[in-house]
């Protein structure tokens, strides 16, 4: 049987992981934030949960990964078009959490 992913399962593909939609709400609020601000700003994530999903999000063309030649090294994140284009499901699920509790 052929199966054609629809887009429902696209974008959970995308944004389906655990702390991945609280990253880019993150990255919603603030346009650009060191991967420690990100870290700080969810209280339980792991630093390594959080590189993977960072590593995940960039191969996927949501958010862009900007070094800058200084020491030490500072890398900021900050979401693309791609990824703006996620920020109307973020304030959704904002809006939906806060008022069905």
């Amino acid at each position: 049987m052929y199966h054609t992913e629809c887009g429902l399962e696209k974008t959970l593909k995308v944004i389906g992981a655990k702390w991945t939609i609280l990253i880019l709400k993150e990255l919603c609020v603030e346009k650009q934030k060191r991967f420690g601000q990100i870290l700080n700003s969810l209280p339980g994530i792991s630093p390594r949960t959080l590189s993977l999903r960072l590593d995940q999000l960039e191969r996927a063309g949501v958010i862009k990964r900007q070094a800058f030649a200084e020491v030490p090294l500072r890398v900021e994140y900050s979401l693309t078009d791609k990824g703006e284009s996620l920020r109307e499901i973020v304030d959704t699920m904002k809006h939906w959490g806060d008022n069905h509790q």
